[in-house]
């Protein structure tokens, strides 16, 4: 609870000066208003990663002097960090990094993250079994790109204020949750320390949008959520690899679902961005009747009751999840029972077809 405290305060002051310091300067300020994947209508710091990293930072540092054993670990996960999320700070100030880029800063970050932390997919559950990975040239390339995976996908998902920050913290919390079952403290503790980084962040970014995640930020709380639920797992036999896949299972089978789109339904390249994701068609198809005319009062108002949907659904992922950690048979019903209601609402949205009950707030 002390490092999850001062991290929120930490991380609250921190955005506080970054917000003054961009807005005074002009860097890496997002004055895009007509990009596909743009929702917003006035100038804003994208550099919310900045104060989540350095609040995590001092936090770790503090906890380190508490704990001595915990620095050995910190360091070089936040190493690590600090080369997935170089990258996206980078495109944040310039937009001059392509994605293929920032991909392989990731898939560079997780491959040192191999040897330093032995964080290692090393085995598949599966119910009545397990299957082991015992071949480098299998486990390595597994590893890295499920890692990476995760962090990508956290990007793609951060599309609107208090979405990605507001699901990497459940998703944090119950990585928290679960440690504290198997008595892993470390996962524990960082968890901790990342979800009260990010809820400081959040006092500005939801929902008024005073500062963006950004790519960087982005990039950086994906990798923590896939490093972390793979040491959770890996160090924790008694937690099935199940878990971790469900738990993540919303930003991956999004990343999954909209790169298959782009490729083999509209025949483009899965790098471009588009305006068809799930959170992009409910705040054009469901939310924008629940607001006035586009302006720029009722533009951040759908912004910011566009995320509560996402949030909720989400949360039929990391609940079961939770609830349900050691049991493979069950967290295989519910991921695949996850992907199904995917589809199928996002097969209603885009034909129009949305369920009624999705238009609770509307105002006739």
């Amino acid at each position: 609870m002390f490092s999850f405290f001062v991290s929120f305060v930490s991380c609250a002051l921190l955005t506080l000066l970054v917000i003054k310091y961009a807005k005074r300067n002009g860097t890496a300020l997002d004055n895009n208003y007509g990009g596909v994947q743009k929702f917003h209508s006035h100038s804003v710091a994208r550099i919310g990663g900045v104060p989540i990293y350095l609040a995590v930072l001092i936090t770790g540092a503090i906890s380190s002097l508490r704990e001595g054993g915990y620095g050995a670990w910190i360091a070089p996960l936040l190493g690590c960090a600090c080369i997935a999320m170089a990258g996206g700070i980078v495109e944040d100030h310039t937009g001059r990094v392509s994605p293929a880029r920032r991909l392989l800063l990731t898939m560079l970050a997780a491959l040192i993250a191999y040897y330093l932390l032995d964080a290692k997919l090393v085995r598949l559950d599966y119910p009545g079994g397990v299957l082991q990975l015992d071949l480098a040239w299998i486990v390595l390339p597994l590893t890295v790109l499920a890692v990476a995976g995760i962090a990508n996908a956290v990007n793609i998902i951060d599309g609107f204020n208090g979405l990605a920050g507001v699901v990497s913290i459940c998703m944090l919390l119950s990585l928290a949750y679960v440690a504290l079952q198997v008595g892993d403290t470390f996962v524990l503790v960082t968890a901790m320390v990342v979800a009260g980084a990010t809820a400081g962040f959040l006092i500005w970014n939801y929902p008024v949008g005073l500062i963006f995640l950004g790519d960087g930020g982005a990039y950086f709380l994906g990798f923590m959520l896939g490093e972390l639920a793979l040491l959770l797992v890996m160090r924790n036999p008694q937690v099935s690899t199940w878990y971790a896949a469900l738990l993540l299972i919303y930003p991956a089978f999004e990343t999954i679902f909209s790169a298959y789109r782009r490729m083999f339904v509209r025949g483009k390249s899965p790098a471009l961005p588009d305006g068809i994701h799930l959170h992009s068609l409910i705040f054009r198809r469901i939310v924008q009747w629940t607001v006035g005319p586009r302006e720029a009062r009722a533009l951040m108002k759908r912004n910011a009751r566009t995320s509560p949907y996402l949030w909720l659904f989400s949360l039929m992922a990391v609940i079961p999840a939770t609830v349900f950690w050691k049991n493979t048979g069950v967290l295989i019903f519910f991921s695949l029972l996850f992907i199904i209601s995917y589809l199928w609402l996002y097969a209603r949205i885009v034909r129009f077809k949305s369920p009624r009950w999705l238009f609770w707030n509307r105002k006739d």
